[in-house]
């Protein structure tokens, strides 16, 4: 049995009983840990009166080698990102960043990079700036990060309208075919910036949710 103490982000956590609470953590170094707090909601006990998702603490666990839920003994809260609680669109958002995250990569295999994607990504959300930058800026740098970024063609030589096929990986041809969708060279063109991580003040608000709505459509097909 080995001892965790780590930063984490609470993704998620259910109720086991009155007073305890099964969660489900990204830990900075440690990875995606799923655990049993026991008695976790007590007024005065070791978890800060509880979990609740799209928080941030110090964790405190036992990982069990032939268990697949660590048990937690501690939980220091240090970061309440108020905003997702305040204002339902950013709630959305936030809630579908870690979903994405709890099912992009497997229990405990460090990710330390997408920690950090998702704590900067919720940080600019609460600091008030326009949903779909952090978002967009989210999804991608979580492709790239879990091994799954687009492949896209080279702006110059893209047509008006390209297609994209998520069993593909990427751009493709326009040929109508189901197993992909027919996507405008604008959109492309800001994934292309994200990959040479250009500035996108530029960009046009309805074209940053046209490419928020591609890279949701990859990740669905993931």
């Amino acid at each position: 049995m080995s001892i965790l103490s780590n930063s984490a982000i609470c993704l998620r956590c259910w109720d086991f009983s009155e007073t305890s609470q099964t969660v489900s953590l990204l830990t900075k170094d440690y990875g995606l840990i799923r655990g049993l707090a026991k008695g976790s909601k007590r007024d005065q006990g070791a978890f800060s009166g509880g979990f609740n998702p799209v928080t941030q603490g110090h964790i405190v666990a036992r990982i069990k080698p032939n268990s697949d839920l660590a048990t937690l003994t501690e939980w220091n809260l240090e970061h309440v990102w108020w905003t997702t609680r305040n204002n339902l669109e950013v709630n959305k958002c936030a809630i579908y960043m870690v979903d994405l995250v709890g099912r992009m990569i497997t229990d405990q295999d460090p990710h330390t990079q997408i920690y950090e994607i998702l704590q900067n990504s919720l940080n600019r959300m609460d600091e008030g700036h326009h949903l779909d930058w952090p978002l967009l800026r989210f999804q991608w740098q979580l492709l790239v990060a879990s091994g799954y970024q687009p492949t896209l063609a080279e702006m110059q030589s893209l047509p008006a309208v390209v297609g994209f096929s998520p069993s593909a990986g990427g751009v493709v041809e326009d040929t109508g075919e189901l197993d992909r969708v027919r996507v405008r060279k604008e959109t492309i063109d800001v994934l292309r910036m994200l990959q040479e991580d250009s500035p996108l003040a530029t960009v046009q608000p309805d074209t940053l949710t046209r490419a928020n709505k591609l890279l949701a459509h990859y990740f669905r097909h993931i």
